[in-house]
């Protein structure tokens, strides 16, 4: 077996550094952050039973407020303008396959899984084999912030309802 020469045995380590470096980058930018809180005053109240649907559907101030609080706790994982980048689902599609239901009892039954697959999913994170892939925010984000980051996550839907 020949060994490499030598300019080729540093080509090989300098690009395997900046490949490392790279990773090493992508994987701190979306380590540990803090929660960042959401003001939530201009929306109504909605108490402390969780709804099951997203009561501020359409609703412009929600969406204001959503896009906000999007941006400072979401983004860096899910991506800016909820366009994922590959670490984290495209919430853009999130409901895609309501969009395709014909039958409108069915859309909206789709659209009630999905709004409250989605709060549970903020409120209680994702973990699999141990690994954190999302961080609880129950007791971080009030249930106003997570149905305003829902209502932002409709106004940018792959395929509108």
């Amino acid at each position: 077996m020949t060994r490499p020469s030598t300019l080729t045995a540093r080509r090989l380590t300098a690009g395997l550094g900046a490949l490392l470096l790279a990773w090493g980058s992508h994987c701190l930018a979306h380590g540990d952050v803090t929660p960042q809180a959401v003001d939530t005053h201009e929306l109504p109240q909605l108490g402390e039973q969780w709804r099951t649907e997203n009561p501020y559907r359409g609703n412009e101030i929600a969406v204001r407020i959503g896009t906000s609080a999007y941006n400072q706790n979401c983004a860096r994982c899910h991506g800016l303008e909820a366009i994922s980048g590959g670490i984290a689902p495209d919430l853009r599609k999130l409901d895609n396959e309501c969009a395709t239901q014909a039958n409108p009892r069915k859309k909206a039954q789709c659209v009630a899984e999905v709004d409250e697959y989605m709060s549970t999913t903020v409120r209680r994170g994702r973990t699999r084999n141990g690994a954190v892939y999302m961080p609880p925010f129950e007791g971080i984000l009030n249930q106003e912030a997570i149905w305003a980051i829902k209502s932002y996550l409709e106004s940018r839907r792959e395929k509108p309802l």
